[in-house]
């Protein structure tokens, strides 16, 4: 495993890889991993043996600068768990490689529409800086395949439309959600949860449950599935942040067109920002 930080290096090494014919696939992680990353890893290895990981904590995705400073930093043991994968290549830039100007002279990339409703709306411009991120990356590593993750529904929709109208050409692996065996989803979040939080945490995806299982019913009203989700999340600790039930493709509300719908979940638990999904076929 080679583990690069500069660059221009890591161009000098795809340009090899691809003159031998190489097909690569590529893993973009802000580290601290966990299985549902390794996951990723997993599926990327089943495309190509060839497979990039990039360990990058993005500045221009943070809107709150104590979450950037505090985002915990896990470089040797991500390392130690990559190598054990076959990882062929570790991307771990510092931020003034990747934004040499800074990030007010940086150009940048934006998908409309999609990246300002529900997490876009709660987080102005949270999502300009993961797609300039993911472009950067892209541009660098020249994957032929992307791994990501499921549980950032919101995410994923922009980068597969990102991919789409900017012609890339690179096929979008969606990645589904690793859970443990209570049923919370796996997060490097999870790791800032205190003992008894950790213990009241698997409550958000019972609570998603319950309402997937009363949506195919046309008698309930959404808004009344949301506003009882709510009531038993915050009387249980959580602080609601959002809940929503949109159509997968469009993220907009559920019309009489839409067959495939999506629960988006939100929540903070002390200090911890949870969010899970469960999408939903229409009959």
């Amino acid at each position: 495993m080679h583990i690069i930080t500069d660059p221009k290096q890591l161009q000098n090494e795809i340009k090899a890889l691809k003159r031998q014919g190489k097909d690569i696939a590529f893993v973009p992680t802000m580290g601290n991993l966990h299985n549902g990353h390794l996951q990723l890893v997993r599926q990327a290895k089943q495309k190509t043996s060839i497979v990039v990981v990039s360990i990058f904590v993005n500045p221009m995705q943070f809107d709150n600068q104590n979450d950037l400073k505090t985002y915990p930093k896990t470089l040797e043991n991500d390392c130690q768990l990559l190598e054990k994968e076959n990882v062929t290549i570790v991307f771990t830039p510092e931020a003034d490689t990747i934004y040499p100007n800074g990030l007010t002279a940086q150009t940048y990339v934006e998908v409309p529409e999609l990246s300002e409703r529900l997490e876009g709306a709660l987080r102005p411009g949270h999502f300009r800086g993961v797609t300039t991120i993911v472009n950067k990356l892209f541009n660098l590593v020249q994957p032929d395949y992307a791994c990501f993750g499921k549980k950032d529904f919101q995410q994923l929709a922009i980068i597969k439309q990102m991919v789409t109208d900017l012609a890339m050409p690179i096929e979008i692996i969606p990645v589904d959600i690793e859970r443990e065996a209570n049923g919370l989803a796996l997060s490097s979040r999870n790791g800032k949860l205190s003992s008894s939080e950790r213990a009241k945490a698997p409550l958000l995806s019972k609570v998603m449950n319950k309402i997937a299982q009363s949506l195919p019913s046309k008698e309930i009203a959404h808004t009344e599935l949301i506003t009882a989700a709510s009531k038993e999340l915050n009387e249980n600790g959580f602080t609601v942040d959002a809940i929503d039930i949109v159509d997968c493709n469009t993220l907009q509300p559920i019309d009489s067109n839409s067959k495939r719908i999506v629960i988006l979940m939100a929540a903070f638990l002390g200090r911890t920002r949870l969010i899970d999904n469960q999408v939903i076929n229409l009959q």
